[in-house]
């Protein structure tokens, strides 16, 4: 059973930090493209950023700069450091699997940029 669970969401103000993280289960891990997405509220979902499996990374502009995107093959797990955050970044934030025609969504964690 494939299982992606995000979590480290939370409020933070406006130059902030933040570290998300998302566990997978129930698949190979290290052969998957994996990708962070937001979705803001009346907003369509976007992609932040996506780390292939050697490591490769992408990023939308919006964030170039201060988001990382990270993955320790052996914990199962993605990272997305955000550093100075905006009101703007505020979103559900979602972990994305890809493997071979696969595709896998964990259920979002809430991040609220916000004085």
């Amino acid at each position: 059973q494939v299982q992606l669970v995000e979590s480290g969401g939370d409020l933070v103000q406006p130059g902030g930090s933040l570290r998300l993280s998302c566990a997978a289960s129930g698949f190979t891990f290290s052969r998957s493209v994996m990708s962070w997405y937001r979705q803001a509220p009346g907003k369509e979902r976007g992609l932040v950023a996506t780390i292939t499996n050697i490591g490769n990374t992408n990023y939308a502009d919006p964030v170039k700069g201060r988001f990382t995107i990270s993955r320790d093959n052996a914990k199962n797990t993605v990272y997305l450091q955000m550093n100075s955050l905006k009101p703007e970044d505020t979103a559900v934030y979602y972990c994305k699997a890809r493997l071979l025609l696969s595709e896998y969504w964990g259920q979002g964690t809430q991040v609220t940029v916000s004085s």
